[in-house]
């Protein structure tokens, strides 16, 4: 160890004085007097180390310093993340100190509320998922009912082709004069048939009259009278039971969805303005049906142009209505009441409750739509088809008077009305169907009027397009007319000889 003193430090005496003492104590120390490069005089005094019996070299030296530096720096680190932690400690310390200060309800209510708004998330994830799994499988349905139309669709088109080539094969043979029966003495002729001769095959009149001859079955041509109307020899207006119902023809089909179900019809017994010809039309589906669309041409039917659109003054329910006699008769919405609407006046000339009659879902047939109350026109007239409590649920018929719509007479029958998907009148007897969808349904119930007696019955019956919503009868076209899952179509039928 070496002591350095300058003489020009004022406590010079004191420092040299103190080496001195330090170097007799060590008893090895060595003074030594000589001046510096600047040439001040410089006093030196050198004392042995106690314990080292060497000085290490200059690089040990650096290296110890080096060590020195990191353990200076590690525990500076150490010191710093012990302050950190403290400070952490401190914070929870607060925390705890604030809680208390609070006390455990303000802590539990503040869980509550945290566990409140963690199920109310997983309740709306829950319902998401819900309605998308709901919308997936309505897709897929909606991808099953297209694909399901467009095969129907495909087989109408292939259809309605080969219908197509058959009446350019008769139009043709027609060109040709293939028809000797045209040139044969009237004798021969039915009078009813003697006026084609006088159409143009080109007019779109003369393909549809023609059309409607070809719809006519054979046995009945000859029985035919000058007016259209099928009679027997003895003159009664061609009443028959039930033995026979051909496939369904197709007139067109609705354009929208409130088309899926309705009614279709034309006057038996048209007052003028009105012809056989008129027809009327009302889609059915929604809650406030009022418009009655009418068209004066069988073509502005076929193509849907109408040539009036009435707007009832009430609404209407479900498919039961008629036209008789100039006036749509049916049942207002949500009520046992029958109206009868007078379709050149456009006024209501005639209201009647049907007493105890179920509607709007009490007695409908067997595929709904609230067809409660049905109205019906036979060759006999006016007729409504009904069921009431007092009656279990099975059908009832009654006659209306077609002005003031009383009710003259009454029939109850065994067959339950919810079990049978439609009815009609022929000839005073009721007629049910079994199915509604079913492609190959039958005619399975009769009752007649005349005797009060009901029988079983397997007339075939077709459902083309599996939803059939109405089933009435013409007598005048002597033709079944029915609604089928968006599309009007006709049933030729034959009766049995009296």
């Amino acid at each position: 160890h070496h002591c350095r003193c300058r003489p020009e430090m004022p406590a010079i005496q004191l420092l040299l004085l103190a080496c001195l003492v330090w170097g007799l104590g060590a008893r090895t120390a060595q003074l030594r007097k000589a001046n510096d490069r600047s040439g001040r005089c410089q006093y030196t005094f050198s004392v042995a180390s106690p314990n080292e019996s060497s000085c290490p070299e200059q690089g040990q030296a650096m290296s110890a310093i080096q060590d020195l530096q990191r353990d200076s720096s590690a525990q500076r680190a150490d010191l710093e993340s012990t302050k950190a932690r403290l400070r952490s400690l401190e914070g929870l310390v607060h925390q705890l100190t604030l809680d208390e200060a609070a006390g455990p309800s303000a802590t539990q209510e503040g869980l509550q509320r945290e566990l409140g708004t963690l199920r109310r998330e997983r309740e709306q994830l829950e319902s998401q998922n819900r309605e998308l799994e709901a919308s997936y499988s309505n897709l897929l349905r909606d991808k099953s009912a297209l694909e399901e139309e467009k095969r129907r669709l495909r087989e109408e088109n292939e259809d309605l082709a080969r219908r197509l080539d058959s009446r350019s094969q008769e139009v043709a043979r027609l060109r040709r004069g293939q028809c000797p029966q045209a040139r044969s003495t009237p004798q021969e002729v039915p009078s009813g048939s003697r006026e084609v001769s006088k159409w143009n095959v080109e007019t779109v009149n003369f393909q549809e009259l023609k059309s409607e001859l070809t719809e006519v079955p054979a046995s009945r041509i000859l029985k035919e009278s000058p007016s259209g109307h099928p009679r027997s020899e003895e003159g009664d207006p061609g009443c028959g039971e039930l033995v026979w119902v051909g496939e369904p023809l197709t007139l067109r089909r609705a354009e929208t969805i409130t088309g899926k179900y309705g009614v279709w019809m034309r006057d038996p017994k048209p007052a003028y303005p009105y012809t056989q010809e008129t027809t009327w039309r009302i889609d059915t589906v929604g809650t406030d049906i009022r418009q009655v669309f009418e068209y004066d041409l069988s073509s502005q039917f076929l193509q849907g142009y109408p040539s009036k659109v009435h707007v009832l003054p009430r609404p209407l329910e479900s498919t039961g209505a008629v036209v008789y006699r100039g006036s749509l008769y049916f049942q207002g919405a949500e009520s046992r009441t029958v109206i009868r609407y007078e379709l050149n006046t456009e006024t209501v000339k005639a209201e009647k409750e049907i007493p105890g009659a179920g509607y709007h879902g009490q007695f409908p047939y067997s595929w709904g739509g609230y067809t409660d109350i049905d109205l019906a026109v036979d060759e006999t007239g006016l007729w409504v088809i009904y069921s009431t409590q007092e009656a279990k649920g099975a059908i009832v018929l009654s006659k209306l008077n077609p002005e003031s719509l009383e009710l003259e007479r009454t029939w109850e029958t065994n067959i339950r009305k919810q079990s049978v998907a439609n009815a009609f009148i022929i000839c005073g007897h009721l007629y049910t169907v079994s199915s509604y969808s079913a492609p190959d349904a039958t005619i399975n119930f009769a009752y007649d009027t005349g005797t009060g007696r009901s029988r079983a019955l397997t007339v075939p019956f077709k459902n083309r397009y599996k939803y059939s919503s109405m089933v009435d009868y013409n007598p005048l076209e002597k033709k079944l007319f029915a609604w089928d899952n968006f599309n009007m179509v006709t049933y030729d039928l034959r009766l049995s000889e009296m």
